[in-house]
């Protein structure tokens, strides 16, 4: 089970972290990644890693941006978000997988989103 949480409404320019909390399973071994949707778009692929560290992806337009983080102690997985923009609006997933990890859409784990507005 996954719970994302810290999503709320920031000004352009500024920063939020959205937390994701794993339970019920062994969440050191798991890919992860974070998705969002905005409204009336597709979801699609924000940022991920790969339970072991060997890779790490993110999409073009948060690169440099955003940084995607694990705390193995917590079972928590972080979204930091520096600089936001009007177009980060969204409603953000955590997604888990214990096989594949990068950037697809076929994780086998989702939690609810969390909603992140972006005023300019």
């Amino acid at each position: 089970q996954l719970q994302a949480f810290g999503g709320g409404l920031v000004q352009a320019g500024g920063s939020l972290r959205l937390s994701c909390a794993a339970s019920g399973r062994t969440f050191m071994y798991l890919h992860m990644a974070w998705f969002r949707q905005a409204p009336g778009k597709e979801r699609e692929f924000v940022a991920g890693f790969s339970w072991s560290g060997s890779g790490t992806y993110y999409t073009n337009s948060v690169k440099g941006r955003f940084t995607i983080s694990r705390d193995n102690v917590k079972n928590t997985v972080f979204l930091q978000m520096n600089s936001l923009k009007p177009e980060d609006t969204a409603v953000y997933y955590c997604a888990a997988d214990p096989v594949r990890a990068g950037i697809h859409s076929t994780y086998d784990y989702w939690g609810q989103g969390t909603l992140v507005t972006v005023s300019s």
